[in-house]
């Protein structure tokens, strides 16, 4: 999730609405046990496929299902490219140039398609795209609630509002996530996704050379951790540089990103404010996850899940598009506008 630059202005005041109900009275991980019991299988091997050549995607595919879910639910939103009556969310403040992975829902969808025509939903892909690419990455497993419908529209000023920025404190981190009726728990493990994928300079930089307007770096990072970034990032430079998130085990999803924490490497100020907030009720948990993988893992799991029934369509509501970009009925961009899509991972949300 330019990728959210600490300049833009939206990102200085969160606006906290009630959450989102979760709907999740229809979905059923055996949703397509009888319609397209190959989805899953689907779904991986395009995945597996792409992340040979491109490990970073399988980070940027989770990334996708959370901004999805934090801009009106797990509704594919996220995928609609502007047209005569939409508003894209990728032009977003926090998805413009740095979301990745669209042209990738794109390929499962036309898989999909052949296999299962006009069943599966784009959103339901996103849930399933997250779990897969975190086991891929030897990550935890889990049964992902399907049946999502897809939403008829998106919602550009949500995703300027919802979605945290890098620069967050606690407290406008917690905010973010109770806005979506997540607890601090939810925000310490999904947090630990930032254990792999690469973030752009842009969104630490001022870490490095000016914390806060103060002139001097963020105290609470490692000082020989800062100047290893600052030969990354030079003060002044373009910002387009990326880093790993986890110095150690960069596309391995593991418990580093705790352990990480705890000797004050956490590479975005949003990750280090989860250790470094003096008296925060977040280090416990740090501190438990760091010293227990398996632990992380099962909150994980439970945190992903209870994300992927944010706010969903079920039932009547909403649509299964023909294609992620458009509603159906809605050629009028299929000329003249592509995916939105980034070489890069900008990976710039809390999470």
């Amino acid at each position: 999730m330019s990728p959210f630059r600490v300049s833009v202005a939206v990102c200085c005041a969160l606006v906290v609405v009630a959450a989102l109900p979760f709907s999740d009275a229809q979905l059923d991980p055996s949703f397509y046990n009888k319609t397209c019991p190959t989805v899953h299988s689907i779904v991986r091997d395009v995945i597996r496929n792409v992340s040979k050549s491109d490990p970073r995607m399988l980070a940027s595919l989770v990334r996708l299902h959370f901004h999805d879910c934090f801009v009106q639910g797990c509704d594919g939103s996220i995928l609609l490219n502007d047209t005569a009556t939409i508003v894209s969310e990728q032009t977003a403040a926090p998805n413009n140039n740095s979301i990745r992975g669209l042209d990738v829902v794109n390929q499962i969808k036309t898989a999909v398609e052949n296999s299962c025509p006009g069943v599966v939903s784009c959103a339901d892909i996103l849930a399933l795209a997250a779990e897969i690419s975190s086991v891929l990455a030897h990550g935890p497993d889990w049964k992902v609630p399907l049946g999502r419908k897809d939403s008829l529209t998106a919602n550009k000023t949500l995703a300027n509002q919802n979605l945290p920025a890098p620069f967050f404190n606690l407290t406008l981190l917690k905010a973010a996530f109770v806005a979506q009726g997540l607890n601090t728990t939810d925000l310490v493990a999904l947090s630990g996704a930032h254990t792999f994928g690469r973030a752009h300079c842009s969104t630490f930089v001022s870490r490095l050379y000016n914390f806060s307007g103060t002139g001097n770096p963020d105290p609470t990072l490692n000082t020989t951790y800062l100047q290893t970034l600052r030969a990354i990032c030079p003060n002044g430079g373009p910002g387009t540089n990326l880093t790993n998130f986890d110095p150690t085990t960069p596309d391995t999803f593991d418990k580093n990103y705790y352990s990480n924490l705890q000797i004050q490497k956490g590479l975005l100020q949003s990750d280090q404010e989860l250790f470094s907030t003096t008296g925060a009720d977040t280090i416990g948990i740090v501190n438990s996850f760091s010293s227990n993988q398996t632990l992380f893992f099962e909150n994980f799991k439970a945190s992903m899940i209870k994300m992927s029934k944010i706010g969903v369509l079920t039932g009547s509501q909403g649509e299964i598009r023909k294609q992620c970009n458009f509603v159906n009925g809605d050629s009028s961009g299929l000329a003249s506008l592509a995916t939105k899509e980034s070489s890069d991972d900008g990976m710039v949300s809390s999470i």
